[in-house]
């Protein structure tokens, strides 16, 4: 079986110097795509581009945090549960999961979904900033709400039918397993395609972390990449003052951009066998039966009903 692998964009429309970096690496088809920001402050730039280019491979990035304090921004519906005491969107996951009205967060991501149509953005796929919507800093989860809005429209989301051993953060996350059992179950009730793996890895410059052991660490995952689709997210930006004052992670960013146009980088993804792919080829392979998955949430339900023996 063939080793594919998306590479994606996180964040285009955040600021003027993340767009340049991630238009140039699109326009070089050096990464498979990108996802755009709608209620961030370069969104109407991004969405112009994707327009004017016609780049096909564009998704959604859910946004319902704003984590940076020099550089914020507010929700598209304005909902005083999606901002904190600033006017902008919550700084953290565990902010956002304490104070955020569901409904509040259900008209916020329809509100997104209509500002990249009404931006002429036929999106290929959805995914979610900071991971805000899977519960993972006090368990309440917006999961069932975006992925039948996915169904709904017919899209991929990101999440993963199976959690890859060698990723020492995702293995590390308690029940991870058995948690994303259920939500896979859901996707596939609903007709949502997913990837097979999520590959993670630090998004700040760790202590000791270099350019050099940074690009030979991502070259090392290459090599041991599973079969299958695996995705992987980066958010490349230029080198920019103004970006390296305002976000610490911004010199991550700058290697990120840097990675991608190294020739050890496409040359590994070359030797290793791996073949770049995009979330339409996601759409149109990694549906699951849907009768065959109502049949697997039902068996998860009714365990989950039966009370355990002593």
């Amino acid at each position: 079986m063939t080793k594919y692998l998306i590479i994606n964009c996180d964040d285009f429309g955040q600021s003027k110097a993340a767009n340049t970096a991630i238009m140039h690496l699109l326009e070089q088809k050096k990464v498979s795509s990108a996802t755009i920001m709608p209620p961030a402050p370069a969104f109407e730039e991004a969405a112009s581009w994707v327009r004017k280019s016609g780049y096909p491979n564009i998704g959604l990035h859910l946004t319902f945090t704003s984590e940076f304090a020099g550089f914020r921004w507010s929700s598209l519906t304005g909902h005083t549960s999606l901002h904190d005491d600033s006017g902008c969107m919550h700084m953290t996951v565990e902010e956002f999961e304490k104070n955020a009205d569901p409904g509040a967060v259900r008209a916020e991501m329809i509100a997104q979904f209509k500002a990249v149509s009404k931006a002429g953005i036929a999106i290929t796929h959805v995914d979610n900033h900071m991971g805000s919507l899977y519960g993972i800093a006090t368990g309440r989860s917006y999961l069932p709400t975006v992925l039948w809005q996915c169904s709904k429209r017919g899209l991929p989301f990101r999440i993963f039918r199976h959690i890859y051993e060698k990723d020492t953060f995702l293995a590390s996350i308690p029940n991870a397993k058995e948690i994303l059992a259920k939500v896979v179950t859901l996707a596939d009730v609903l007709g949502v395609a997913m990837p097979d793996y999520l590959i993670s890895h630090p998004y700040h410059v760790e202590e000791g972390e270099t350019y050099a052991s940074f690009k030979q660490s991502l070259i090392d995952k290459l090599y041991e990449l599973p079969e299958g689709v695996c995705e992987t997210y980066i958010h490349p930006g230029v080198e920019d003052e103004q970006m390296q004052r305002l976000i610490p992670s911004w010199e991550k960013r700058v290697w990120e951009y840097r990675l991608m146009q190294d020739r050890d980088f496409a040359y590994a993804l070359r030797d290793a066998g791996v073949t770049l792919t995009d979330y339409r080829y996601v759409g149109a392979n990694l549906k699951r039966p849907r009768l065959k998955s109502g049949l697997a949430l039902l068996k998860l339900l009714s365990l989950k009903l039966v009370p355990r023996k002593a």
